[in-house]
């Protein structure tokens, strides 16, 4: 989930967001996407609006406040979980549309991103799974959803509650200390509703093991987990964005669940690890992808082969046509172009297999000089296996209807077969590469 957290719950919503203030929504036609989209389209200079509909006969609309143009109505409405009525900041409604009408991450958020899709709690988006271009959806073990029932169970007194109006209002730095007497004021209105949601239908929030406030960990707990120096995660200053959102904020900072570290470790290692796995020391003693490495020292040695050059003298000249050959937009060896060819040879193998009937396993492995080719790549651009591998199994699934999983154990049977990297180097770069979707099934 993105940075566009709520900061009020509309008063008719179905699903209250926790510690927020219920704000008066009655001029909100909730039951008219389009109306509410026109509610601020082409108003006035700093007005917008939008509807969409969702798969399932549902819809989502956005409106700017035109009485507080600071803030942006948005409502989600599901024809089986009823409606979510919430206010964001009017900069910030853009995102919650493209999650919810795009990103496969249900519909309502709690806990810094942790989703609700109206059947299970999934952890929040930080894996991605490039085979389908989406977020990996990973449930969240033992959760417990609270229901506004549930929490009204304990005692609450909404006569120490009040409704807020939009004109005038500005977002709380903190949640509502008295939350649950505001929440039984809410109850009351949303009996006298037509069709009202039962209340044990109203979801609030999510309980598990893992967001227990014990068991949270901070920017050195998370780098532990992660196995990575702490001064090595994103600058909080200005790489904030490349961290997940935190589930809480401690007196040091940002707190997240251990599941969710474990998850950007994951994410982390998939980027950042075939860099180090395939990497090598130059001859001036600096990483470098193996492959640079080896053209650097072939070309050295043909270099210093006609007795005219020092050591030190080759490896110096040698240095830029290796460089020359395979880095850069205008290199050499046309990068882009063989990594395009590159994927166009597998699904080329694997559209074989599928017009003889082949399924699985049975679409048979890579050919020797295709296999040769990736190991090639690879080895002087370590830092794009992640995104070949992920186009490759995309294109498969998309083109024909390959699974990912399929594609994922032909390319390490090919490359055990016949890489010369070796298994462990293999399997070390598969398992860390692979999309989510293409690494084989827990069992």
């Amino acid at each position: 989930m993105g940075d566009f957290r709520p900061v009020a719950n509309g008063l008719r919503t179905d699903h209250p967001v926790p510690g927020l203030p219920f704000i008066n929504d009655e001029r909100l036609p909730l039951d008219n996407p389009d109306a509410i989209e026109r509610t601020g389209r082409d108003r006035g200079e700093g007005l917008w609006g939008r509807t969409d509909p969702l798969p399932g006969d549902g819809w989502v609309a956005f409106t700017t406040e035109p009485k507080n143009r600071a803030y942006a109505w948005a409502v989600h409405y599901h024809p089986e979980h009823g409606r979510t009525v919430v206010l964001v900041t009017d900069a910030s409604w853009s995102g919650l549309h493209h999650d919810w009408v795009y990103s496969h991450t249900g519909f309502l958020y709690r806990h810094g991103g942790y989703w609700w899709d109206g059947t299970a709690w999934h952890r929040p988006g930080v894996v991605f799974d490039g085979a389908y271009e989406r977020y990996d959806a990973r449930p969240v073990r033992d959760a417990l959803t609270i229901t506004a029932a549930d929490l009204l169970v304990h005692p609450a007194d909404p006569g120490k509650a009040a409704v807020a109006t939009i004109a005038g209002f500005t977002a709380h730095k903190t949640a509502l200390p008295n939350w649950r007497d505001h929440l039984a004021l809410w109850a009351e209105h949303h009996r006298r509703l037509p069709d009202a949601r039962p209340l044990d239908e109203c979801v609030v929030d999510l309980k598990a093991p893992e967001l227990e406030p014990g068991l949270l960990v901070d920017r050195a707990g998370l780098a532990k987990i992660a196995n990575i120096p702490e001064d090595d995660l994103p600058d909080p200053k200005y790489e904030d964005h490349k961290m997940p959102e935190p589930q809480a904020h401690g007196a040091g900072g940002p707190l997240w669940s251990q599941p969710v570290a474990r998850d950007w470790a994951e994410q982390h290692h998939r980027a950042q690890g075939p860099g180090a796995l395939l990497s090598a020391t130059t001859s001036f003693g600096t990483p470098q992808p193996q492959g640079l490495v080896a053209d650097h020292n072939r070309l050295t040695k043909v270099i210093q082969g006609d007795g005219k050059q020092t050591e030190e003298a080759a490896k110096t000249l040698a240095w830029w046509p290796a460089v020359s050959l395979t880095v850069g937009p205008n290199s050499l060896i046309p990068m882009s172009a063989l990594r395009t060819t590159l994927i166009e040879a597998v699904l080329s193998h694997l559209a074989t297999g599928v017009q003889k009937g082949r399924t699985g396993i049975w679409l048979g492995t890579l050919r020797r000089d295709v296999v040769e080719i990736f190991d090639w790549y690879v080895q002087r651009k370590p830092d794009h296996t992640a995104n070949l591998l992920s186009e490759i199994c995309l294109d498969a699934h998309t083109r024909l209807n390959v699974d990912p999983e399929t594609v994922g154990k032909i390319i390490r049977r090919s490359l055990h077969l016949d890489s010369k990297l070796g298994e462990k180097t293999i399997d070390a770069l598969l398992d860390m590469a692979l999309p989510p979707s293409a690494k084989p099934s827990e069992s």
